[in-house]
């Protein structure tokens, strides 16, 4: 019980973090630790990788390329 109470938490954080209502997080996180507690470890190494690989592709994704600064005219 207290698996899906951390888990419910860590889901209403997650949807704060994504604009979700804190009620859809919360199930989210809920169901996500029934779920990792039925798979094998292997499987819960393959969701740990494949969340650490979307979250990488996320935050490249939303971050902007960075420029260069014009060189100045200098005034002699």
């Amino acid at each position: 019980m207290l698996g899906k109470i951390f888990g419910a938490a860590a889901g209403q954080s997650f949807a704060d973090r994504f604009n979700l209502s804190g009620g859809q997080g919360a199930l989210l996180g809920a169901g996500t630790v029934s779920i990792l507690r039925r798979l094998s470890p292997l499987g819960i190494l393959a969701a740990a990788a494949g969340g650490y690989a979307a979250k990488r592709y996320y935050d490249k994704k939303n971050t902007a390329p960075k420029k260069a600064p014009k060189p100045t005219k200098r005034a002699d």
